[in-house]
C-alpha cells in the first residue's frame, strides 16, 4: 500500500467551512463541462447544498451537465419517505437546481432484491465512467458512506448493517430511535477510492477523534476513513472543533489545490 497525505484545511466556524466546501465544488462546476458528482447527506452537507443552490440561482454555476450518485440509502424506506436520502436530496438540492431529469441516481432502498440493486448501482457507476468529485462526511466512529468499522477496503456497493451508534446519531431524522432502519445500501470503500477527487467535510467536536484517527492513526479497517490515505487526491475540510485532536495542525495558506 502506498500512503498519500491528504490536503487539509481548517475553517474557523461552520459557516466558513460550508463556504470553503462550496467553493471547492463551484470551482469544478464553473467550466460547465460534464462532471459526475458523488453526494453525501446529513447536517454537515445542508449548508453546503444551500450555497450551491444560491450559486445556481445567481447564475454562477449550472447543473445541466452534472450527473450524480449518492453514497447510500436506507434499506426498507420508500423514496418518498421523509427519512430517506431521496427525500433529503430533493429538499436540499435537486428540486432547486437545473439538473436534468434522470441524471441524479440514489440506491433504491425499497428494492425487493437488495443485493441485485446494489450490484446494479455499482455497475451504473462504472458505466458512467466513475465519479469525478466525491463529497464525503465522516461518522464519529470513522465510517465513510455507511462503511462501518471493520469494512473491507476492497468492498463494493452492498447491503450493510448499521452500527447502533450510527442509528442513534441519525435518529434525529425519525420519530424515534426504533424507527431508524437497521440496514442500508452503501457504496463500498473500493468504490469510493475510485473517485478521481475526494472532498471530506467534517464539523463538530464529536468528529474530532475520527478525524485524528483517519489522518494520523494507522490505516486500518477499524477506522474506515483511514483508507482515504491510499488515495492520491483527497481534500479534507474541518471546522476548529473537528480538527481539535490533530497533533499537527495544517497551515491553511499552504494548502495545495486539486
Amino acid at each position: 500500500m502506498t500512503e498519500h497525505a491528504p490536503r487539509i484545511e481548517v475553517a474557523g466556524n461552520v459557516s466558513a467551512l460550508a463556504e470553503r466546501a462550496a467553493a471547492h465544488v463551484i470551482a469544478r462546476l464553473r467550466d460547465r463541462r460534464p462532471i459526475t458528482l458523488g453526494l453525501a447527506t446529513g447536517a454537515t452537507m445542508t449548508p453546503l447544498y444551500a450555497r450551491l443552490v444560491a450559486a445556481t440561482r445567481a447564475g454562477l454555476i449550472s447543473f445541466r451537465t452534472v450527473s450524480s450518485f449518492n453514497l447510500d440509502e436506507y434499506v426498507g424506506l420508500a423514496p418518498q419517505s421523509p427519512g430517506s436520502f431521496h427525500a433529503y436530496m430533493q429538499q436540499h438540492l435537486f428540486r432547486h437546481v437545473d439538473m436534468e431529469a434522470g441524471r441524479a441516481q440514489i440506491p433504491d432502498g425499497s428494492a425487493d432484491d437488495v443485493a441485485a440493486e446494489a450490484a446494479r448501482y455499482e455497475a451504473q457507476i462504472a458505466a458512467a465512467g466513475g465519479i469525478d468529485l466525491l463529497i464525503l462526511g465522516i461518522g464519529a466512529n470513522g465510517h465513510i458512506g455507511f462503511n462501518e468499522p471493520g469494512s473491507d477496503f476492497a468492498s463494493r456497493t452492498r447491503e450493510v448493517r448499521l452500527d447502533e451508534a450510527t442509528r442513534i446519531a441519525n435518529a434525529v431524522n425519525f420519530p424515534d430511535r426504533a424507527s431508524v432502519p437497521e440496514r442500508a445500501i452503501t457504496m463500498g470503500i473500493a468504490t469510493i477510492l475510485e473517485a478521481r477527487n475526494i472532498l471530506l467535510v467534517a464539523r463538530g467536536a464529536e468528529k474530532a477523534a475520527a478525524i485524528a484517527a483517519a489522518i494520523e492513526g494507522p490505516i486500518t479497517a477499524a477506522c474506515p476513513a483511514s483508507a482515504l490515505r491510499l488515495h492520491g487526491n483527497v481534500d479534507i475540510l474541518c471546522d476548529e472543533p473537528a480538527a481539535a485532536a490533530l497533533t499537527s495542525r495544517p497551515h491553511n495558506n499552504n494548502r495545495r489545490r486539486a
